[in-house]
C-alpha cells in the first residue's frame, strides 16, 4: 500500500522558519508492515503536480484548512484517470485528514476528505490503516487520547534530505494543566495532562540544543532552570500575552497572574501605580531567566477587552526594553473548538462566521469586533509593532542589550539566524490570503 503524508502550508509560498514535525516521525513509526510512506513538507518543499498513491493524508491546522481543502479536491481531479484505472482495479485513492483542525471541525473536514481522525495519531492512525487493508475504513476514527506520549527520533528517515532549522523541538507531555479561553490544546485534550516517558525525553534532548514551551510559574523555579540549561536548552517560548491583569482574568491566565502578584497584592498606591508594579513582577521573571542564560521567545495576544491602540504600543515598548530575543505581536485569533469562539459567536462578535474559509481574510486581520479599538487599528497596531521590533536597528538594539542574546558565538549566531528569519517571515504572511493562490 502507498501512502502520501502532507504537511500543509497555510499559502502557496514557502517558508524559512519551519521545524520538524513531530507527526512525521510518529507516524513512519507506527504505520503497519506492507506499507510504503512519502512524507511531503510544503512549508519547506513543493508538492508534485499528481499524486499517484492508495492514500494521501493530510495534517492539518486551521491555518491552512482552505488550502488543504483545494489541495484535496484538485488532487482527486487531477488524479481522476489514476482513479478509474484503481477502481477497474478494485480500487480507489482515499483522501484522510487529521491534525487540530481536523478534531475541532471534523465534520466540515468530511466535505472534502473521506475519513477524519480526530485526536492521537497513535491509536486513530493503525486502526486505520488495517481497516484500509479490510476494506472496511469507517468515516471517523476517535482517539480516547490515553496511549502514551510517542518517542522522536529527530534523525528519523523521514526527514532525509529536507531543510529544516537546525533547532531540536522536545515535546515533553500532551496536554495543559491551565484553561485558557483562546487557547485549542485544551479543548483536544480536555482530561489534563499526559507525560512522557522521562526516559524518552532525556533521550531525545541527549548532545541537542533545544528549546521548548514552558509557563510563566517556572520563570523562578531556579533548580529547573539551571538543568535546562545544563542541558542544552538556549530559548524558551513564554505566552504572556498581555501587561494588563484584567486581561488575563478574562483568559483564565492563572499562572501569569501568579507572577504578576508575587509576593501578595500590594493593596497602597493608585491604579497606574499598582499596573506599573505588576509589569515590574514580569521584568524580574524576565531577569531571572536571563541570568540562566537562556533566551526569551515571547508570545503576546492582542485584541481582549481592555486592549486599546495605546497599549499595543506599550506592549511592543515594553518587549524593545527588555531586551526579548523574539517577540510575536498577534491579534487574539479565535480558534474553533475553544471556549473563546463559543462566547465570541454567541456574542455576535465574530467578524467571520469562519474566517479560514473566508476568502476576504487576510493574514494579520482582526477576526472579531474588539470591544475598545476598531478592527483596523487592531490590525495595524500589530502589524506595526511586528515590523517594527523586526527592523534591523531594533534587532541589533535588543541583540546587545541583554547579554545572553550575545553570549558567545552560538547564541548570537542563533539569535541573528532566528530574528532575520522572523523578519523575513513576517514580510511574507503579513496582508495575504490564505490558500486561494496559484494552480496546482
Amino acid at each position: 500500500m502507498k501512502i502520501v503524508f502532507i504537511k500543509v502550508n497555510m499559502m502557496y509560498s514557502k517558508g524559512k522558519d519551519a521545524l520538524k514535525p513531530l507527526i512525521f516521525p510518529i507516524i513512519e513509526k507506527i504505520t503497519p508492515s506492507g506499507c510504503t510512506v512519502s512524507f511531503y513538507d510544503e512549508r519547506i518543499e513543493a508538492l508534485p503536480d499528481e499524486i499517484d498513491a492508495d492514500i494521501i493524508a493530510f495534517s492539518v491546522e486551521t491555518f491552512a484548512a482552505r488550502h488543504a481543502y483545494e489541495l484535496s479536491d484538485r488532487y482527486r481531479r487531477r488524479s481522476s484517470e489514476v482513479t478509474a484505472k484503481k477502481e477497474e482495479e478494485g480500487k480507489k485513492i482515499r483522501i484522510v485528514m487529521g491534525g487540530f483542525h481536523a478534531c475541532a471541525m471534523p465534520d466540515e473536514v468530511l466535505e472534502h476528505a473521506d475519513t477524519v481522525l480526530v485526536g492521537d495519531a497513535e491509536d486513530t492512525w493503525p486502526r486505520y490503516i488495517e481497516d484500509v487493508k479490510s476494506g472496511c475504513e469507517k468515516r471517523r476514527y476517535d482517539s480516547q487520547n490515553k496511549c502514551p506520549v510517542a518517542f522522536v527520533d529527530n534523525n528519523a528517515h523521514c526527514f532525509d534530505g529536507k531543510k529544516y532549522l537546525k533547532l531540536g523541538m522536545i515535546q515533553a507531555s500532551r496536554g495543559c494543566k491551565f484553561n485558557c479561553d483562546f487557547c485549542s490544546i485544551k479543548s483536544l485534550y480536555p482530561s489534563g495532562v499526559r507525560q512522557k516517558d522521562i526516559g524518552d525525553v532525556v533521550e531525545e534532548i541527549r548532545n541537542s540544543r533545544w528549546a521548548c514551551q514552558i509557563s510563566m510559574d517556572i520563570a523562578f523555579n531556579d533548580e529547573l532552570l539551571e538543568l535546562m540549561y545544563d542541558s542544552g536548552c538556549i530559548m524558551v517560548l513564554i505566552g504572556f500575552e498581555s501587561l494588563d491583569e484584567r486581561n488575563l482574568r478574562i483568559m483564565h491566565k492563572s499562572a501569569n497572574i501568579g507572577i504578576m502578584n508575587k509576593g501578595g497584592e500590594d493593596e497602597t498606591g493608585d491604579e497606574d501605580t499598582q499596573h506599573d508594579i505588576r509589569i515590574k513582577r514580569y521584568e524580574e521573571a524576565i531577569a531571572n531567566i536571563y541570568r540562566h542564560n537562556i533566551m526569551i521567545y515571547a508570545m503576546f495576544v492582542l485584541g481582549y477587552d481592555h486592549d486599546t491602540a495605546e497599549s499595543i504600543k506599550k506592549t511592543y515598548d515594553f518587549a524593545v526594553r527588555n531586551d526579548l530575543a523574539v517577540a510575536n505581536f498577534n491579534p487574539l485569533m479565535i480558534l474553533p473548538g475553544t471556549e473563546l469562539y463559543k462566547r465570541m459567536s454567541s456574542e455576535g462578535l465574530l467578524k467571520y462566521d469562519k474566517w479560514w474559509l473566508d476568502e476576504d481574510y487576510r493574514y494579520g486581520d482582526a477576526m472579531f469586533y474588539p470591544k475598545s479599538m476598531t478592527c483596523d487599528e487592531l490590525m495595524e497596531g500589530c502589524r506595526k509593532a511586528r515590523y517594527d521590533f523586526n527592523g534591523y536597528r531594533t534587532i541589533l538594539k535588543r541583540m546587545f542589550g541583554a547579554k545572553v542574546n550575545h553570549r558567545g558565538i552560538f547564541n548570537s549566531a542563533v539569535f541573528l539566524l532566528v530574528n532575520l528569519i522572523s523578519r523575513s517571515e513576517i514580510h511574507r504572511k503579513q496582508g495575504r490570503s490564505l490558500g486561494g493562490g496559484n494552480e496546482l
